[in-house]
């Protein structure tokens, strides 16, 4: 598995400066042009959405869930005469938030950012102690409420299937026994709790890295926001309009990868011994800028460690139908 960006980001000091992860790959993919609408749909600090407004005389929209973003966002804003809106709200929800149609370009940086693991008061980093929270909003469940109520059995497949963990059976039943003493309230708590249950890696990448990144991502159901937010950029995006995703671990960029294949006509086609198909094929919404990830450069993890793991995919729209349905 690809590790998850939060194992670097927790493994080395925070830089003094949030920087945009592939930040000059995602322009060259995204090419900004003047009097274009473009959606950074993760918007986290707005290092894409002021690049790409530096870049061309055009308008950004920009979306988070995280109010500490969208306050950020509404000063940003301010500094660019009317070319930058803010939504709170899910990237997933982009075709209900943004009413501008077409849209020329959508950006998508995934994942935890930089500034919610640095700040232990929000619950993501393992390395220091905060309240158990996780949530990249201020709604739903938080993480301390998943560890004390959920059925071990559940725990154990959330561990698993989200975080990739061999172990996650010996993790929910380690987690279930502490909670029968007393609720876990804290990072530092489960951390301690997940590293008695699995031995220390020999990479060196500590033992409650998997459990924290699968219980952050059942938290903020990241993945079901990216297959919504695909889907709502395919039917938002212009003829020609682009698509530009970063992720960071092996599972969003297998939906990233999955989605982009099917909708460019790269699906494995039906055998001929297999009965017709009754739909019939569909023309490709997308093609590929690329065939593959683009890896960031060896400078760009040398001076930020936080772009070790990411891999970025790109597409251009074209003119036939949205494939998807919206929900």
């Amino acid at each position: 598995m690809t590790a998850d960006r939060t194992l670097t980001a927790q493994a080395a000091a925070p830089p003094e400066k949030h920087a945009p992860v592939m930040l000059d790959e995602v322009l060259e993919c995204l090419a900004p042009r003047d009097s274009e609408i473009y959606v950074d749909g993760t918007f986290g600090r707005g290092g894409y959405s002021a690049a790409i407004l530096k870049t061309a005389n055009c308008a950004v929209i920009g979306i988070d869930r995280d109010p500490e973003a969208i306050a950020f966002g509404q000063a940003l804003a301010e500094r660019h005469g009317g070319r930058l809106e803010i939504i709170e709200g899910c990237f997933g929800d982009m075709d209900r938030l943004v009413a501008v149609r077409p849209i020329d370009g959508v950006a998508l940086d995934l994942g935890v950012s930089s500034p919610q693991i640095d700040q232990a008061e929000r619950g993501f980093s393992f390395r220091h102690k905060g309240p158990l929270d996780m949530r990249m909003g201020g709604s739903g469940m938080s993480a301390a409420d998943i560890v004390n109520e959920l059925p071990e059995a559940q725990l154990a497949d959330i561990i698993w299937r989200l975080g990739e963990e061999r172990r996650s059976r010996r993790v929910a039943k380690a987690i279930v026994e502490a909670r029968a003493q007393a609720r876990i309230e804290t990072t530092t708590r489960l951390a301690e709790i997940v590293r008695s249950a699995v031995p220390a890696a020999r990479d060196g990448i500590d033992p409650a890295t998997r459990t924290f990144q699968a219980l952050r991502i059942y938290v903020n159901d990241e993945l079901g926001e990216l297959e919504r937010g695909l889907g709502a950029a395919e039917r938002m995006l212009a003829p020609g309009g682009r698509l530009v995703v970063v992720s960071f671990h092996s599972l969003e960029d297998r939906i990233v990868k999955d989605f982009l294949r099917q909708r460019s006509g790269g699906a494995p086609k039906a055998s001929r011994h297999q009965p017709a198909q009754s739909a019939p094929d569909l023309a490709p919404s997308f093609e590929l800028l690329e065939r593959g990830a683009r890896r960031p450069s060896a400078a760009e993890c040398a001076s930020n460690p936080r772009a070790r793991s990411a891999r970025l995919r790109a597409a251009r729209r074209t003119a036939a139908p949205a494939q998807g349905v919206a929900a």
